[in-house]
């Protein structure tokens, strides 16, 4: 890229990427998607990286594997004040947590977001429902719209509802007792009410909350820059490579 560039530009075709096709690089395209108006030579250097990554791996796609089973697969993630020490302190982005969730259908990879929360969250476990929250918001329709379609088009697996499994996958214990317990307490009550519409669909075992560790928390990728041997591993857990 020795050619002048319009950093705007290129920053939009990395997106368009990262929101379709390439769920690895889309937690370094937000980050640099942030200084659109007014980028630096640093953050110019980023986006050059990701290219070089882009061209590195320009053969790899997502691998589809024949399913063993019918399933939808919910991976959510956040990252606590990700930014603090990063953005300068005077700036709200510095304490801003970021959620992360990808949704897959049968092992293959339908939806995923990575963004900044709008609110400042005053604990881990409450950054860890929010992303729950999120993720639930956008799980419930594409569950709904499946069974559905199935049905219409007459797919025997669907006419019984427990034959499709569909499993959030969390790896914060407090966001989890929250999510399936239902109890409040007086230090949670406060964000439980935003957050808890989604309550009747785990009560009615619509949805399974399960508890998965962070080695194999596909949506770790999503929040936050992880180290590579981290990353890389993800990454063929997410699209096979």
């Amino acid at each position: 890229m020795s050619e002048p560039w319009s950093y705007p530009s290129v920053v939009g075709m990395l997106l368009y990427l990262s929101n379709n096709t390439r769920p690895d690089i889309t937690v370094a395209v937000s980050q640099v998607a942030r200084f659109t108006h007014s980028p630096k030579q640093s953050h110019s250097s980023a986006v050059k990286r990701i290219i070089r990554y882009l061209k590195g791996t320009i053969n790899n796609g997502t691998i589809l594997r024949v399913p063993k089973k019918l399933s939808l697969d919910c991976f959510v993630d956040a990252n606590f004040c990700g930014l603090y020490n990063i953005d300068p302190p005077e700036l709200t982005s510095s304490v801003r947590s970021r959620a992360g969730y990808i949704i897959k259908f049968c092992g293959y990879p339908l939806i995923w977001k990575s963004q900044l929360m709008d609110c400042i969250c005053l604990s881990t476990a409450e950054a860890e429902y929010y992303a729950l929250s999120q993720a639930m918001r956008a799980l419930i329709p594409v569950c709904t719209l499946l069974k559905e379609m199935c049905l219409s088009l007459n797919v025997p697996e669907f006419t019984n509802p427990d034959s499709i499994l569909t499993t959030v996958h969390e790896d914060n214990q407090s966001a989890l007792r929250l999510a399936t317990e239902q109890r409040i307490t007086s230090r949670t009550r406060f964000y439980l009410a935003r957050y808890h519409f989604f309550w009747e669909h785990v009560r009615n075992g619509d949805i399974s909350v399960i508890y998965c560790p962070t080695e194999t928390q596909e949506a770790d990728y999503l929040t936050k820059n992880l180290p590579e041997k981290d990353f890389v591993r993800i990454r063929e857990l997410v699209q096979g490579w």
